[in-house]
């Protein structure tokens, strides 16, 4: 495991932000497609949250071996709803399956007061740069 993001976090912009610094700072470096996933699902669940789960609770970030662990808990217990099945331009529903597309594994748990979605962001990392030698 690699560093922890616990500091409070009150809207998304603030979740980004700790998981752009936890990333950035681990070495292998990130890879790009991996920073801009992360960054996705972190502002995605984190505005759920807030806008769907009668605000935002709880939230952090953290790296384990290949994978970004993050964990946003909201005051609802209310699953979190897609729009299969609704009407065509319905309001919402369309950032879930986009979470479970990009995330290895999602699980959502009970709280006492309301639930906690926990996902694993695959990370890809960026190949070494060139060595540099000393010539003589």
């Amino acid at each position: 495991m690699t560093g922890v993001q616990q500091a409070p976090v009150c809207e998304a912009a603030e979740a980004r932000d700790q998981v752009r610094e936890l990333l950035s700072a681990h070495r292998p470096a990130v890879d790009e497609i991996s920073m801009i996933d992360a960054l996705l699902v972190t502002s995605e669940l984190v505005t759920n949250a807030e806008r769907h789960g009668d605000g935002l609770s709880g939230f952090s970030a953290r790296i384990v071996a290949d994978r970004l662990e993050v964990t946003v808990s909201d005051r609802s217990r209310r699953q979190p709803a897609t729009t299969v099945g609704r009407e065509k331009f319905a309001i919402g529903g369309y950032g879930w399956p986009m979470i479970q597309q990009i995330t290895a594994c999602v699980v959502i748990i009970p709280t006492p007061g309301g639930k906690a979605i926990t996902v694993d962001i695959p990370l890809s990392f960026a190949p070494p740069g060139p060595l540099l030698s000393s010539r003589v």
